[in-house]
């Protein structure tokens, strides 16, 4: 899966309702022997960690890879590697990267390449744990209204989740320092004040600062950015009863959110970090079986 745009609306519910039942203790395994590697040319904590332990769960067997002990120190290109491991009998491969659309150049392979980000292009396997999470709280995305507020222009996650949420039915909003927005970014979405959007939206998605892909300083201090962008306290206590937060992660507390609304009981964070492991056992397990490859499926 490279990106969702690619995938019907009729697959990505099949994903969506496989993920569900993941959750729920479902279990599948792949048979025989199949090879998983995950390659992370970026710092990763939660997508790295997750695709690992949904590889093991269906089965797979994972390959131990280090990026920046790879032959691409060497000067290795990227698709040399993943003809590398397709030789050596690897199936699949997550991959992140920081070059947007760096899946161009690996049109002629014949493993599976799951998109675990790219530059500031798509995260699909995200997009896909944060539309189960919202179907959780409110069992449906159709007629909701979304926000997601911070640095979209940066933000792959903002790319995938607007598109998917349109998609599914709900009307998106964003919110931010307006300087990060055009025209061309709000094709998914209407960019709306964040005071008033945080009284309007059922779902609040916050963003961090991508200060990896600016080309300049960030000339905003935390605590302006907290009082000018973030979710204080006060604007909090705003938001519709029914509303949740949600975060991608990493969180920079104190500054796209108040360090005390992380665990708050509107905060659905951590659950969309769990939900992670059952989102990426199901594009895994969708991937591999459009290749022919066979799942035996049971109850826990």
């Amino acid at each position: 899966m490279i990106k969702l745009s690619r995938v019907s609306t009729d697959s990505i519910e099949k994903i969506l309702k496989e993920a569900q039942a993941f959750s729920e203790g479902k279990i599948s395994k792949i048979e025989g022997d199949v090879f998983a590697a995950n390659l992370f040319f970026e710092n990763s904590t939660r997508t790295k960690t997750s695709f690992e332990v949904a590889e093991k769960k269906l089965g797979l067997q994972v390959i131990d890879f280090e990026a920046d002990k790879s032959s691409i120190a060497k000067g290795e290109t990227l698709l040399d590697t993943i003809k590398t491991l397709e030789a050596i009998g690897v199936e699949v491969a997550a991959i992140r990267h920081s070059e947007t659309r760096y899946y161009d150049a690996l049109k002629d392979t014949k493993l599976s390449i799951v998109n675990a980000g790219d530059g500031t292009g798509h995260h699909p396997s995200q997009a896909i744990l944060d539309a189960m999470t919202i179907i959780q709280e409110f069992g449906k995305i159709e007629g909701l209204k979304i926000g997601i507020v911070g640095d979209v222009k940066h933000s792959r996650v903002a790319n995938s989740d607007a598109g998917l949420f349109r998609r599914l039915g709900a009307k998106v909003y964003f919110s931010g320092p307006e300087f990060w927005f055009d025209e061309g970014m709000l094709v998914n979405g209407t960019y709306m004040q964040f005071d008033d959007l945080v009284k309007e939206v059922d779902v609040l998605i916050l963003l961090r600062i991508q200060h990896e892909r600016h080309e300049r300083n960030f000339h905003f201090k935390s605590e302006d950015y907290l009082k000018k962008f973030g979710l204080t306290k006060e604007r909090e206590a705003k938001m519709k009863p029914t509303s949740i937060i949600m975060h991608p992660a990493p969180i920079n507390r104190g500054v796209e959110i108040d360090s005390e609304l992380v665990e708050c009981e509107r905060s659905r964070i951590f659950k969309q970090m769990q939900n992670g492991v059952f989102a990426r056992m199901a594009i895994l397990k969708y991937d591999l079986e459009n290749r022919g490859f066979r799942f035996i499926d049971s109850k826990n």
